[in-house]
């Protein structure tokens, strides 16, 4: 009674487009959710997120659920999710994930997820990790142990969205660490961030992961940003 009397004053909008939701819908309208634009990566062992870490570090599996566009609706689900605190946005994106993911005879091999850790300066800014609930609920969803733990991140550091590459990816091996025991070792780690543009945070992450004895690096992501 009392969400029913709050919609009243404060109905809830789509968080791609900002229209009223109707009764049936949850977070992003029926419209939204048609206009999209799918990857479908997990039909395609080879797609392209996965060749953009060839020759850089070894994957058993990349793929991401979302095309992300300039000025698009995943451009404004992400920024919804990453700086106006709607961490349902996360929850709703691991949901659909999960459905596609969850026959992927690779991923059934899977130990744990992990992910992409924020400092800790800048997660008492932000108050939340932006991947916690799409990490959460895959975990779920996959039936994977979801792990935050493991992987650390030592440096503070302003917003890359505007580096280039190569200023992105200078000293960026010294960002991340990984603490672990010999339990750990020979696991397969499904590593999770929101958008996968140049792979640099992704590729510095395994690096940090794969410190680990035998272990064996999958990435999956909302989303990969398209030309």
């Amino acid at each position: 009674m009392l969400k029913s009397i709050i919609n009243l004053f404060f109905p809830p909008v789509c968080a791609g487009c900002h229209s009223f939701l109707v009764s049936n819908e949850n977070v992003i309208c029926t419209l939204c959710r048609h206009n999209i634009p799918l990857t479908n990566h997990h039909l395609n062992p080879e797609n392209e997120a996965f060749k953009k870490f060839y020759g850089r570090i070894p994957v058993e599996h990349t793929s991401a659920l979302l095309y992300f566009h300039k000025k698009g609706i995943v451009q404004e689900l992400i920024h919804n999710l990453k700086y106006k605190g709607q961490e349902e946005i996360g929850t709703v994106l691991g949901e659909w994930y999960a459905d596609d993911l969850k026959n992927l005879e690779i991923l059934q091999s899977a130990d744990e997820i992990i992910p992409v850790p924020l400092h800790k300066r800048k997660l008492r800014e932000r108050g939340y990790n932006q991947v916690t609930n799409f990490g959460t609920t895959l975990s779920n969803g996959l039936n994977i142990p979801y792990n935050p733990n493991i992987l650390v991140r030592n440096i503070y550091s302003k917003t890359q969205s505007r580096k280039s590459f190569l200023n992105r990816s200078e000293g960026i091996d010294t960002i991340f660490d990984v603490t672990f025991t010999e339990k750990d070792h020979g696991k397969h780690f499904l590593l999770i961030d929101d958008v996968l543009t140049t792979g640099s945070t992704l590729e510095a992450c395994s690096h940090a992961l794969l410190k680990i004895p035998g272990a064996k690096i999958s990435i999956v992501c909302m989303a990969m940003a398209h030309s």
